[in-house]
């Protein structure tokens, strides 16, 4: 049921009044969605997830015991990624890819791709 012209007036002058009052309250409410929180989430787990791969592989050398403890920490990461990506959902993870497609890991990633198709392009034509 969509809302009344007052209505609307009344949520416009809520919606200017609190970025007047608080800009960086109204600056963060707009970039948060549902799915912020799972995101983080899934980063840390991610995150320990590779520190327990790590530590699995350095302390096998050194012990069995202590590398079992990395592959604790592996495997309670990946337990945590997965819960976290069963909350996100669906429609949560296809966000998150848009959002990493369109922002800074396109610059990252992207960047490098082209400046490697630039550096081919440039020693084919040189050796042409």
């Amino acid at each position: 049921m969509p809302l009344s012209e007052d209505e609307q007036r009344i949520l416009s002058e809520i919606e200017s009044h609190l970025y007047e009052s608080d800009p960086e309250l109204a600056r963060e409410v707009a970039e948060t969605t549902v799915y912020t929180h799972a995101f983080r989430n899934i980063k840390w787990a991610a995150l320990g997830l590779l520190a327990g791969v790590v530590l699995m592989v350095w302390l096998l050398s050194t012990s069995f015991l202590l590398s079992f403890g990395g592959f604790l920490v592996m495997l309670l990461s990946l337990l945590f990624l997965e819960r976290n990506a069963r909350r996100a959902g669906k429609a949560g993870l296809g966000q998150m890819t848009e959002s990493m497609r369109g922002g800074r890991l396109r610059h990252v990633v992207g960047g490098a791709g082209a400046r490697m198709r630039d550096r081919y392009d440039r020693d084919n034509r040189d050796g042409d």
